[in-house]
């Protein structure tokens, strides 16, 4: 004959039921999701945006100063480790927004396929470059080649592209900035510079440099191309002009894009972007020495 249960046996039998419910959550399989791209990862409101150097280098930082003025509680985190780390961590779940200077390419667009992740794509700005020299140079146009040539060293006399009998003296950024590489992608090929280059840390002292040296020749950013002393270069017969490197007819310019991963943007998110492509964040984009998309 059974015995009766008692209070304290029906106590043990359920703190057992509550155990073994316990661990059958914590076995593998017992409460599969289906893949999908994580939550970014950060405080609570915090914006992330990792990618591009171009962008990362000033254009990020300026956009977010202004930002911070009306919404002084905002918190952004940026990282600037070229396009692809921006997709990846995109990808990964590890930022809120990728900071890129390109398109995906086929392995990024694979990757988000399969972990279930739709891009999202905020055009906010143009990265362009003009070929400069001394305003008394009497040339006015290179061709692509000419200028890829030029700055890789290949032609050395500007008597070979049609200018007066003197060496070329070439101007460049410096190679750890992002606009370095940008022209290196955009005018060269990817191929390196010769020696005896001279680098520069800004825009503003190549175009000081370029004003007082009646043979040199560098680039910068087309705010700064009616500075006195130097003149800018048609390429192909197109002239550097925003009109131009929004028509998609100015060569030496690529779009810059914010990507955010479709239907897991955070209101801070969808915020800040929209002041990006607002009139006051574009207004910040040319005074950065990019083009605005307006």
């Amino acid at each position: 004959m059974k015995k009766p249960l008692f209070l304290h046996d029906l106590d043990r039998l359920w703190l057992a039921t509550l155990a073994l419910l316990a661990v059958s959550l914590m076995l593998p399989g017992c409460s599969e999701q289906p893949a999908s791209a994580p939550a970014a990862k950060g405080a609570p409101g915090k914006v992330v945006i990792k990618g591009s150097n171009t962008i990362g280098e000033e254009l990020g930082p300026r956009l977010v100063a202004e930002y911070k003025k009306d919404h002084p509680n905002a918190s952004f985190e940026l990282e600037s480790k070229g396009t692809g780390s921006g997709f990846w961590a995109l990808i990964g779940g590890q930022c809120d927004v990728a900071a890129a200077s390109r398109p995906p390419n086929a392995d990024e667009l694979k990757q988000a396929k399969e972990r279930g992740v739709e891009f999202v794509e905020h055009p906010i700005a143009s990265y362009s470059v003009a070929i400069i020299v001394n305003a008394a140079n009497p040339l006015s146009n290179l061709t692509r080649d000419q200028v890829r040539d030029i700055f890789t060293g290949t032609v050395k006399n500007w008597k070979e592209v049609g200018g007066p009998d003197a060496s070329i003296h070439l101007d460049i950024r410096d190679p750890i900035s992002g606009t370095y590489l940008g022209f290196r992608e955009l005018a060269m090929e990817n191929q390196p510079h010769p020696a005896g280059t001279n680098a520069f840390t800004s825009y503003a002292a190549m175009v000081q440099a370029v004003a007082q040296d009646a043979n040199a020749v560098g680039y910068a950013s087309l705010d700064l191309i009616q500075s006195p002393g130097i003149k800018s270069l048609s390429i192909g017969g197109v002239a550097p002009a925003n009109s131009s490197v929004n028509d998609g007819k100015y060569p030496y310019a690529r779009l810059l894009r914010f990507y955010t991963i479709k239907g897991k943007e955070a209101p801070g998110t969808f915020e800040f972007i929209k002041f990006v492509q607002s009139p006051k964040g574009q207004r910040v984009v040319a005074q950065s020495g990019n083009v605005p998309r307006l």
